[in-house]
């Protein structure tokens, strides 16, 4: 099946930083914001958006990484680096690459719900809009309209960065 090219490097750079400036904008008035990114390409595109912020804002950041299965989140337990004393009252911006049905960005999520956050919002460089859980984007890169069939493909890889629909 042939891969057309969404979003090449440069695109998604802007995209990151467009994120990052929306994150910023935001949370303007907090301390530190806590972002969380899901395994793979999710902690990447946080790391990035992390480093963004670190160089437009005051705001003290701390990038956590969010073990989940993909497949089958509801497996294994959720593992995330951070007590729940270090999460109480933060601001959580729970970070993944594709929004598809939502499955993976929700159970990212669980682990926040047992802790009293300050607020959890989310970000994503490409949503799809085929959501079949309760959870939706707060920060997003770009909104495709795909049939059910087709596959979003993201690089994030330095000189191979590119997000393709197959």
């Amino acid at each position: 099946m042939a891969k057309t090219v969404i979003l090449t490097s440069k695109q998604i750079e802007q995209k990151i930083n467009r994120i990052a400036y929306e994150i910023y904008e935001n949370n303007y008035d907090e301390k530190e914001i806590i972002i969380a990114g899901i395994v793979g390409n999710g902690f990447a595109l946080a790391d990035r958006i992390n480093n963004v912020i670190k160089k437009i804002s005051p705001i003290k950041t701390k990038l956590i990484e969010i073990k989940i299965n993909k497949e089958n989140p509801a497996e294994k337990e959720i593992k995330i680096e951070l007590s729940d004393k270090e999460l109480k009252n933060k601001v959580i911006i729970l970070v993944d690459d594709v929004l598809n049905s939502g499955k993976t960005l929700i159970f990212g999520a669980k682990p926040f719900l047992v802790t009293p956050v300050k607020r959890l919002t989310t970000a994503v460089l490409v949503d799809r809009g085929h959501n079949r859980y309760p959870i939706k984007a707060d920060f997003v890169g770009l909104s495709l309209s795909t049939t059910l069939q087709e596959h979003i493909d993201v690089e994030l890889k330095k000189g191979k960065e590119a997000a393709y629909l197959s």
